[in-house]
């Protein structure tokens, strides 16, 4: 066994399983639900946004969401399989034609929508 097969077998016992996680797009609208501890108790904080990009993958897979809160973008970088993601939901299918979507940073207001995709039932 060389390095590499044995990171990846190390890799695999932490990695949240495939039906756990949608297939998520650039581009989609997202709900994910974060773990968050106050005191004593655990809750699970939605956060809604779009995707406007995903990077490495395997263990280290990250999504980076973008909303518009009380008029400021706000952005978070999710780790996929972090146990403090506790959900990720698929609330709309984005169609676009970039890889990084870091173009919306710069617009406002209805400049910011993304046409929705459908897909061809399968």
């Amino acid at each position: 066994m060389n390095a590499q097969e044995i990171v990846r077998s190390i890799e695999a016992e932490y990695l949240k399983p495939a039906s756990d996680l949608p297939t998520i797009y650039v581009g989609d609208t997202v709900r994910v639900g974060v773990r968050i501890q106050e005191g004593g108790k655990e809750r699970v904080q939605p956060y809604e946004g779009t995707v406007i990009a995903m990077r490495n993958g395997g263990i280290s897979e990250t999504i980076t969401v973008r909303r518009t809160f009380q008029g400021v973008g706000v952005e978070r970088v999710f780790l996929l399989n972090s146990p403090r993601v506790a959900e990720i939901k698929i609330v709309r299918r984005g169609k676009v034609r970039r890889a990084k979507l870091y173009y919306l940073r710069d617009r406002v207001g209805k400049a910011t929508r993304i046409k929705e995709r459908f897909d061809r039932a399968k």
